[in-house]
């Protein structure tokens, strides 16, 4: 598999500014989101609405969207990447709050790591071995260590957000190693059809909870349209472009946004000891994608 160790182009930075933006403010729409519809319903209905606007955005634009024999490695991206990691956020989110689930996602890269390790197309080096010991001390503090009571909901609240996490960095990982070669367009469009074929039969078993209003649809529409169409169409493309190691250590700054969002808007609180536990994430992923700055060594 080649690598990308060529410098981003000011496209490849404009883009990932752009998503660290959108996703770090969508956990607030997650939340409306999965108020009015519940979260499978607010899932099924985001992934269509995403795919729908891609599809007719793909035909207006001229594109040829080529979809033919590329259903298994869509089904096993739209299971993880969309349905298993939107479906994780938004039953996480609710439970648990806006900044402890943003720092939730900084753990991603942990995960794409070891998974790339496993499949042959990371190695472990001393460095990246001490970041992903720091990275996972650092979901032990944030976990073990809330500003909350440690309820049953808690619990499931932080299992559904490893359960995300997880998810968004298997289908990361897997399209890069798959559909390196298709158009970020037609990757997003087959992932979201069935992220919605997937998660659509599992409304009967978890039900709209109310007739939604008009300004639920709102939220709906910009969290399918902008939230999902638009910034998974360019992750993807980053994740061709860049590579998943380095597409995926978006999620840092998606951190920042979120949580400073939570804690100055949304008046959300985190013990010193969990925002000491999402530090040691920050600087074991730093680790781990080599963004430290290195010393220079004299001959």
């Amino acid at each position: 598999m080649p690598h990308h160790s060529a410098r981003p182009g000011r496209k490849d930075v404009a883009s990932y500014i752009f998503l660290a933006i959108v996703w770090g403010l969508s956990f607030i729409v997650i939340v409306k989101n999965a108020e009015a519809f519940g979260p499978v319903a607010a899932v099924t209905f985001r992934c269509a609405v995403a795919a729908s606007v891609l599809w007719l955005l793909a035909r207006l634009a001229g594109h040829r969207v080529r979809l033919h024999g590329h259903w298994r490695h869509f089904a096993a991206v739209g299971a993880t990447t969309v349905a298993g990691q939107l479906l994780g956020l938004a039953y996480g989110t609710p439970l648990i709050g806006t900044a402890m689930a943003a720092i939730f996602v900084a753990a991603i890269p942990l995960y794409s790591m070891l998974m790339s390790v496993a499949i042959g197309t990371e190695t472990f080096t001393r460095v990246k071995l001490i970041g992903l010991m720091l990275g996972l001390f650092g979901v032990v503090m944030l976990v073990g260590f809330p500003a909350m009571a440690i309820t049953r909901e808690f619990v499931l609240g932080c299992a559904a957000m490893v359960f995300s996490t997880v998810s968004a960095a298997f289908g990361s990982v897997y399209a890069n190693a798959t559909l390196r070669r298709l158009p970020s367009a037609d990757i997003t469009i087959g992932a979201f059809i069935c992220g919605t074929a997937i998660t659509l039969p599992f409304i009967a078993f978890v039900p709209v909870p109310r007739a939604p209003v008009a300004m639920d649809f709102v939220y709906l529409a910009i969290a399918g349209a902008l939230m999902s169409a638009a910034t998974y169409l360019l992750y993807f493309r980053l994740v061709t472009t860049i590579g998943a190691t380095r597409a995926i250590s978006v999620e840092f700054v998606v951190t920042l946004v979120a949580v400073l969002f939570g804690a100055l808007v949304l008046g959300e609180s985190l013990t010193p000891l969990q925002i000491g536990g999402g530090l040691f994430i920050v600087a074991g992923c730093a680790l781990i994608l080599g963004l430290m700055p290195k010393r220079r060594t004299t001959p």
